[in-house]
Formats: C-alpha cells, sequence, structure tokens
C-alpha cells in the first residue's frame, strides 16, 4: 500500500485533515503531523519553511520511511514542493492545494493583516476559541504573530523561486478552488508551467478554507493522482 503524508495549512492542524484522512486510508497507508509550534506541537523560537521541511523529514526518519507521496493544503504544499527541491530521494509526488506562491513585500504585508489577533478576537470571536482550542497549551496569539513574522521573511527572501521550481523532478498537480480569495491563478499557472512534470487543476465551486472544500470530489482526484 502506498504511503501518503497529508501536511496542514498555516495557523492549522493536523486533526483539519482527519475527515480526508479517514476516506483516503482505505486506499493508502495516511501519516499525517502537525508542524512546529502547531497542534499542540512544541514552540520554536521562529518558523520557517526550513523548520516545517525538517519537521517533515524526522517524521519520515522516525517512522522508517524512505520515501513518500505528500498532499499539502495551503503552507503545506509549499513545504511539499521545498522538499521535493532540496530532497527529491525523499518524495515520491506532489499534489498542492490553495498554496500562496508568490510572495513580496508588498502581500506579505497584506496577508500579516489577517493574523490580527485582537482583530480576531473583536470581530470573529468564535475563531479565536478555535485557534485557542486547536494550539493548546500553546499561546495562539504567540502562534499568529510567528507566523506573521515567516510571512514578512518570505516576502523579503522567498524560499521557493520559480527558478527552483524548473529544478523539480516530482509529478506533481497544482491544484485551486475557483472562487479562492487568497490564491490568483495567475500565480498558481505560472507554478504549474514552470514545474516539469506538472498540470493543473481547478476545483469548481471551491473557497480557501479546507473545511469548505468538498472533500469526497478532492479524494477523488488524489486517488487518480496517486495511483
Amino acid at each position: 500500500m502506498q504511503k501518503l503524508l497529508l501536511l496542514h495549512g498555516a495557523i492549522g492542524s493536523k486533526d483539519q485533515l482527519k475527515p480526508l484522512a479517514d476516506i483516503l486510508k482505505l486506499n493508502y497507508e495516511v501519516h499525517t503531523l502537525n508542524f512546529a509550534g502547531h497542534g499542540g506541537e512544541q514552540m520554536p523560537n521562529q518558523f520557517s519553511i526550513e523548520l516545517f521541511a525538517n519537521n517533515v523529514l524526522t517524521y519520515m526518519e522516525q517512522n522508517n520511511i524512505s520515501k513518500i507521496n505528500i498532499f499539502g493544503y495551503s503552507m503545506g504544499g509549499y513545504v511539499a514542493l521545498y522538499l521535493a527541491k532540496y530532497y527529491p530521494n525523499k518524495i515520491e509526488k506532489v499534489f498542492t492545494l490553495a498554496t500562496k506562491f508568490l510572495w513580496n513585500a508588498e502581500i506579505s504585508q497584506k496577508e500579516i493583516k489577517m493574523l490580527d489577533a485582537s482583530k480576531i478576537e473583536e470581530k470573529i470571536p468564535a475563531f479565536a476559541q478555535l485557534l485557542e482550542k486547536r494550539h493548546q497549551p500553546n499561546d495562539w496569539k504567540v502562534l499568529l504573530k510567528k507566523t506573521s513574522d515567516m510571512m514578512i521573511s518570505l516576502g523579503n527572501k522567498n524560499s521557493l523561486t520559480l527558478l527552483d521550481l524548473t529544478d523539480i523532478s516530482a509529478t506533481t498537480k497544482i491544484a485551486l478552488g475557483d472562487n479562492d480569495n487568497m490564491v490568483t491563478l495567475d500565480e498558481t499557472k505560472e507554478v504549474a508551467q514552470n514545474l516539469k512534470n506538472s498540470e493543473l487543476l481547478i476545483l469548481q465551486d471551491t473557497l480557501h478554507p479546507i473545511e469548505k472544500v468538498e472533500i469526497v470530489n478532492l479524494s477523488d482526484e488524489l486517488k487518480t493522482f496517486f495511483k
């Protein structure tokens, strides 16, 4: 049975991917993990794509996995492609969904505005409570601050440039929901075009949040790709 690792997005956790994992476990040996500082994992000094990639490598070593397929949602897709670039012998195929690839100073400043803890508490308290529960015993406000700092760093120096992508040999599928308001179609197309062995997938009637994705349809796409 093929091994398949599901990677969550920024300020998320592996629990968000459980509905998808439950469907896929009939066809794959499914693995999930929480990135450092997420889902109650120990909080590091700072977040980075490199750190999260090392989280995956450590998990693979601990579970005696030499090579694996990856589905990465949002930031998880960025981490997956980073691994495919710098650790190609560890990665089989990569399927990304709703991944933000284009980073610069202006975009980073726009993105971190959505991570203002005080505004979240004031305007969407239910989400604040969800984040508190999702990441306890860690302070969710610290998590948001470290995520913001990481985004600023990405804006100053993107960890994956278009030139980096041309070196990736793994077979990939780059997917985006047609109603995603966080990731643009243009940047998604550009990434798919710069990868050697890639195709673009647009999911109809699909928003950015993983909870809004039609999981059965997504699982069907994954099973077709990871066959």
